[in-house]
């Protein structure tokens, strides 16, 4: 296996709504997926998190545990409705949440761990879903958003080093406004859904999202970077795509114009301070939110520190003659596991949807640095073992098929240092959380 940089760290991530709990305990409010995960009929097969790990009540053992596995980091979120219960502006801070929170972070650090906090991870306060219409809202949201990041500066700061505005924003607005299958459910498309119109929504949460990433960024450049000499990014999903035909530049076309939809949606704006993707805009015309000669003043002088990379697979992409329908968000393509000529894209794992592929995660990472230039920094990565629900206890510990992805997409990284690809920056700033 090739060498890994002596500062490259590794470690675990977390979600708040995942793992805590303790949902109505110490003032805590509700959340949009407090509410999602109790619509009747279930829209989540009868789960939620009102216990889920119970890490409200069992944050020392859980801390060990990270101490014992010998993390370098810990990545978790918080809960913007556990601090600020009715999320707003003007609303009340909850000391009880902002103390919940120092323990973690002191408790981090008494154990050597470094804490990486994520400020938004999909759980938005149920208050301003109801009181504008959440994200949805693109100029209050983002308000709300900043004075929230703001008072985790505050209070926090001086302790973390290390920030992520938000987890994946194309899953809050793809999955949340147009499948429907996240909270708050909305979407014109799923039969389960009373509300939502999936040809325009997305776009506009999306753009809220932006909005709000740039508002907490410059915010912490501002006011807070100088005196607390930290660091912050985001976090962004996406896959990375093939031709399934690799002879035919049609399907070469759409392969990049998957990926621009996933990524260069948000990554454009963010880390290059320009438009959306051509591709979107010819597509999406007049459905995609414009952006004022202001806001994008604001989006170029922004500066993120790094990419936060959430990588799990990859998949071939194949051309559509037809025109795309107003509800299409994935450029009017067809996503495929195998290429033409029947070839999987990687092994088959745990979940009909990932494959291990970790030559074209070398790729993917090499295209991204490429393009907008940022330290990556590898904040999820992972997948479930094949035929997990039926093995032992001992099975699961020692579970090959994860070990070996886990070595096959570190081994990518050393590759990819060591070839010197133009991509140095990756071996030396990356650490894998998750």
């Amino acid at each position: 296996m090739p060498s890994l940089p002596n500062d490259f760290k590794l470690g675990f991530a977390t979600a708040s709504y995942q793992i805590e709990g303790a949902v109505a305990e110490d003032d805590r409010g509700p959340s949009i997926w407090d509410v999602f995960c109790h619509l009747e009929p279930t829209r989540t097969k009868g789960a939620n998190g009102d216990v889920a790990c119970d890490h409200y009540h069992r944050l020392e053992e859980d801390l060990d545990l990270l101490k014992r596995y010998g993390s370098d980091m810990y990545r978790f979120s918080i809960s913007w409705s556990r601090v600020i219960p009715l999320g707003g502006r003007d609303d009340p801070v909850n000391e009880a949440g902002i103390a919940f929170y120092d323990r973690i972070i002191d408790g981090c650090l008494k154990r050597g761990i470094t804490p990486w906090v994520t400020l938004y991870h999909w759980d938005l306060p149920q208050a301003l879903h109801e009181r504008y219409g959440g994200w949805l809202d693109v100029e209050e949201s983002q308000k709300d958003f900043e004075r929230y990041a703001r008072l985790c500066y505050e209070r926090f700061g001086d302790r973390v080093k290390h920030w992520i505005t938000l987890n994946e924003p194309w899953i809050v607005s793809i999955f949340g406004y147009a499948t429907g299958g996240n909270a708050p459910g909305r979407s014109s498309i799923n039969p389960q859904s009373t509300e939502g119109d999936t040809s325009t929504e997305p776009w506009i949460v999306g753009k809220a999202l932006i909005m709000s990433h740039a508002r907490a960024v410059a915010a912490y450049n501002q006011d807070f970077r100088a005196s607390q000499k930290g660091q912050i990014g985001i976090s962004l999903n996406g896959d990375y795509y093939e031709p399934w035909d690799s002879s035919d530049p049609r399907d070469s076309e759409a392969a990049e114009r998957r990926m621009q939809f996933h990524i260069g949606w948000f990554a454009n704006p963010i880390f290059l301070g320009q438009d959306y993707p051509k591709c979107m805009r010819d597509q999406l015309k007049d459905r995609l939110p414009q952006f004022t000669s202001e806001e994008l003043k604001l989006l170029r002088s922004a500066e993120s520190d790094f990419y936060g990379m959430n990588y799990y697979t990859s998949q071939f992409a194949r051309h559509k003659s037809s025109p795309a329908p107003d509800t299409d968000y994935i450029g009017n393509l067809d996503e495929l596991q195998a290429n033409k000529a029947g070839d999987p894209v990687g092994l088959e794992s745990g979940l009909h949807w990932l494959r291990s592929c970790p030559d074209l995660f070398r790729k993917h990472l090499t295209r991204v640095y490429r393009l907008y230039g940022k330290p990556i920094i590898i904040t999820e990565n992972g997948c479930p073992c094949p035929g997990e629900d039926k093995m032992t206890r001992e099975e699961s510990v020692q579970d090959e098929y994860r070990i070996k992805y886990f070595e096959d997409h570190l081994d990518a990284i050393g590759r990819l240092r060591d070839a010197g690809e133009g991509a140095e920056e990756i071996g030396a700033g990356a650490e894998a959380v998750g």
